[in-house]
This record gives C-alpha cells, structure tokens and sequence, in this order.
C-alpha cells in the first residue's frame, strides 16, 4: 500500500515514519523546505503549505492519508484571531485535503485529533462517548474538523478513523514535558509532593503503533478512538518516575495547594497550575478491543526511553 504522511517531520510523524521504514508499505512524506531530514526509505512530497496537498498529484497513487500536521496549541498566542488562525489549518485544510484525497481515489484517512476536543478534564475518565466540550480555539478546529471528517465520510464513503490522545511523550519531546525533565534533571526541588491528581498519556511509540493498526485494520473504519498507555499517574508520580528514569535524586516538596493557586494567580500562572495540579483521564478501551490492540511499550518503558534521548542530546 501508499501511505501518505503529513507533518512527517514533526514529533509523531518522524516516529510514525521510522515505525513504517520497517513494513512493506511504500510511505510519503509532506514537507515544506528542501532540506527536510526524513528516515530514507520515506520519499518526499514538497508542498507550499498544508492546503496546497489537496491539488498535488501525488493524491492519486495513495491509498492511506495519515493526517498529522496541526496547527498546534500556543501557550502564548500573539495572534488577533487565533480560532481564525487555527481553523485556516486545523478544520478548512483538514476538510479540503479530505475531499481531495477521495476524489483522487484514497480509500481511507487517519487523522490525529487531541483528547482538547473533550475538554481540559472531568471527575470521570473520558470515553468515546463523552460530550465533546473544547474550550479553546485549539480544541474547538481539532472538533471542526472531526464532524466535517465525518460528513465527508457519509457522503462519499471515503473511511475515516480519528484518534484522539493525551499529552504525547518521548524523544524529541518539548513543551512542558521536556521543562519538567529539565527541572527533574537539575534536581530543583518541585512544589509537588501534595499534587493528588490522575494524568493519562501516551507514549509516541505506542500512539505510531496504534496509528499504524488503523490505517489498515478492518475494523478501524467510520471508528474514533481514545487512546493513552493505560496507566494514570499523579504530577508527583510522574516527577518520581522520571527521575528514576533520570537517575536522579527525588525531590519534592510538600506545600499546600491552596497558597499555590494564590501564587498563581498572582503571577499569572492559573494555566500553568491547571496543567499541573488538574485531572485528565482517559478509559482507552475501546481501541484495544475493537482492533486488538495492546501499547508494545509499558509506561516505564515510555519513560526510560525518553530519559535516554534526553540524556544523549544534552
């Protein structure tokens, strides 16, 4: 089979692409500079930009669209509009490479979404029959593009499956997972020892493997998965995690959560806080049994292996 891959240079395409180098498939890769690094068996697809895949001839030799690139989630967005911004990307792009990419003859499209299109957490687990409620503009064009993937899928018959995941973790990782290592590798004392809340995530090389298994999988068609490792952990047992992983000495502090949310407030930091100190979990059942599916990688092996790149490249 064709695969065609977009972001495939970005933290889960380079993993996804380095996943296929080992299958029969032949895999493109959209990208957008000539001197683009991908895995060298993955030939590349040069682009403009995202939308301008929907009229590139390449649409017409594939047979699967792995639909990574996103606009992604902006802790400081600067622009006028941002829904704006991230609709242009995430819902119109997404929708006009969908309806080439059938018109062209592409039997099915995988498209990563976020576990924002549920919401930023609830008392219970989320499952794939929770109420969508995104409360961002990221969040809200992941949604867009959802129901306008589905509405292609129903008119056309063109076979859609939509993953959605936590936070992703391993090599390459940035954001605030990669602050935290840094903060854990330093051995700075972390305000965290009280932090009793649950966090699901999913290890980049468990979300390739499952992306890999809807692609062709017969049962993945029409499906929306959530997807996680299966193993919910607190901020502080992430923080002991890692620094075993780290091999790292552990230090928490313990301090009330209450001051800490007056300091945020104080310094602007609520978002940051909610990250830290919220709940957001995910029952992932549904993708384990309906492809019979397992993460190859444990969360401890998530976790050491993500130490180890971010040991080598410091």
């Amino acid at each position: 089979m064709n695969y065609l891959i977009t972001g495939a240079t970005g933290f889960v395409g380079l993993a996804l692409c380095q996943l296929l180098e080992q299958s029969e498939h032949t895999v493109y890769g959209v990208v957008r500079r000539s001197n683009a690094v991908l895995p060298a068996s993955v030939k590349p697809i040069f682009v403009s930009s995202i939308a301008a895949l929907s009229t590139h001839p390449i649409l017409s030799e594939i047979d699967v669209v792995i639909h990574l690139a996103a606009r992604v989630h902006q802790m400081k967005d600067t622009s006028a509009d941002p829904l704006s911004e991230f609709r242009a990307i995430n819902t119109e792009a997404t929708k006009q490479i969908a309806i080439a990419a059938q018109a062209a003859g592409v039997k099915r499209f995988v498209y990563l979404s976020s576990i924002k299109v549920n919401g930023d957490g609830q008392s219970e687990p989320y499952t794939e029959l929770s109420e969508p409620q995104p409360n961002d503009p990221y969040g809200i064009s992941k949604w867009e593009a959802e129901r306008a993937l589905k509405d292609i899928a129903a008119e056309t018959g063109l076979e859609v499956v939509i993953l959605r995941p936590p936070l992703v973790y391993g090599a390459g990782v940035r954001a605030n997972f990669l602050s935290l290592m840094k903060l854990v590798q330093k051995g700075v004392p972390l305000p965290l020892g009280s932090v009793n809340n649950q966090r699901s995530l999913v290890y980049v090389g468990n979300l390739v493997d499952a992306i890999a298994q809807c692609a062709t999988h017969p049962n993945a068609a029409g499906q929306t998965f959530l997807i996680s490792d299966s193993t919910d952990l607190s901020t502080a047992e992430l923080v002991k995690n890692l620094a075993n992983s780290l091999n790292k000495p552990i230090r928490l502090v313990k301090i009330s959560p209450v001051l800490l949310t007056i300091l945020a407030r104080i310094f602007g930091k609520t978002a940051t806080l909610d990250r830290l100190f919220g709940s957001l979990t995910i029952e992932s059942s549904k993708i384990r049994q309906t492809l019979d599916w397992q993460p190859p990688f444990t969360l401890a092996q998530g976790l050491d292996q993500t130490a180890r790149w971010f040991q080598d490249t410091q």
